[in-house]
């Protein structure tokens, strides 16, 4: 049976993941150690005991998430006794996930996707002032009716533009403010059945993230990018990758590109992939595979039990 591993972006976290994986298995808790000496600080305490409003702080989120998956994966491995590469085929990840997916299967080191992904954190807040940028989730329309209300909306400088193509009806768009705003509206007459405005402190996924799609190509020309052990389906093409310098060039063009999830989880399925298995914190790509494809098979490890169940699977 050919598998997949998964990994989730901004939107999985909360206080006290990881916590059991932690207090049960050594191999998680040389991965918390990892990332905490890599930035200097106890990243793992606010994980595990918060305040949520520091933990929610993109530039907290995107190296926490990365530290759950990546220790949820070598669990994994430790447990079964086997390495990435004969459990899994390929791995994926949503957004800042595409990092994890990197690390777990060696293209990356863990302490370089934490420095990374801090990085990312910080460039992507600064990119765009607080209230300048809005992102909203069009519900009910596909990724081409998306694309042409982002176009028709942005005017007098304003972008928005389709930012996550999550599958099951649900694109999410990106940009200025009131472009956002005159998206959401266009997309209602064509159908829509709802467009909610996201709790975001920035626009991710669209142009005016240029700066930080900059700073990531400083940051990462100084990261040594391995061939990963099983191929990874990048964000932006949909398509599985392995060359060091492709990967290089693709997490940047990520920054300011279209997460194309729908798109990566049926050329999965291409690839003779039956299950899809959600390493690390919530559940939330679980449900968008169901939404995206009834035939596959989907399943989560975060907990100790987690781990038991999937063993049996092997």
């Amino acid at each position: 049976m050919r598998r997949a591993f998964t990994f989730p972006g901004q939107g999985s976290q909360a206080v006290g993941m990881g916590r059991e994986l932690y207090d049960a298995f050594a191999a998680a808790r040389h991965v918390f150690e990892e990332v905490d000496d890599a930035l200097g600080e106890k990243l793992s305490a606010l994980i595990f005991n918060g305040p949520v409003e520091d933990l929610t702080l993109t530039q907290n989120t995107q190296p926490a998430l990365m530290a759950v998956s990546v220790a949820a994966a070598r669990v994994i491995e430790a447990e079964s006794g086997r390495k990435l590469s004969a459990i899994a085929d390929f791995v994926a990840g949503h957004s800042l996930g595409e990092y994890s997916a990197l690390a777990a299967a060696g293209a990356i080191s863990v302490a370089d996707a934490a420095r990374a992904l801090r990085i990312r954190g910080q460039a992507m807040q600064k990119a765009v002032p607080v209230g300048v940028g809005a992102m909203a989730a069009l519900l009910g329309v596909e990724l081409d009716v998306a694309e042409a209300v982002a176009r028709e909306a942005s005017a007098g400088g304003e972008v928005v533009a389709a930012a996550n193509d999550n599958g099951g009806g649900q694109v999410v768009i990106s940009g200025n403010k009131a472009a956002v705003e005159r998206a959401s509206a266009l997309a209602l007459e064509r159908g829509a059945k709802r467009a909610l405005p996201l709790p975001v402190s920035a626009p991710f996924h669209c142009p005016l993230m240029q700066p930080a799609a900059d700073a990531m190509a400083e940051a990462l020309a100084r990261i040594e990018i391995l061939p990963p052990v099983v191929p990874v389906i990048a964000n932006v093409t949909a398509a599985p990758v392995s060359d060091p310098d492709t990967i290089r060039d693709l997490l940047v063009k990520q920054v300011t590109g279209v997460v194309r999830w729908r798109e990566s989880v049926l050329r999965l399925k291409a690839e003779g992939v039956e299950t899809l298995v959600e390493v690390g914190a919530g559940k939330v790509l679980t449900g968008l595979v169901k939404r995206i494809d009834k035939e596959l098979a989907s399943a989560t490890v975060n907990t100790p039990a987690d781990v038991d169940a999937f063993l049996k699977t092997l």
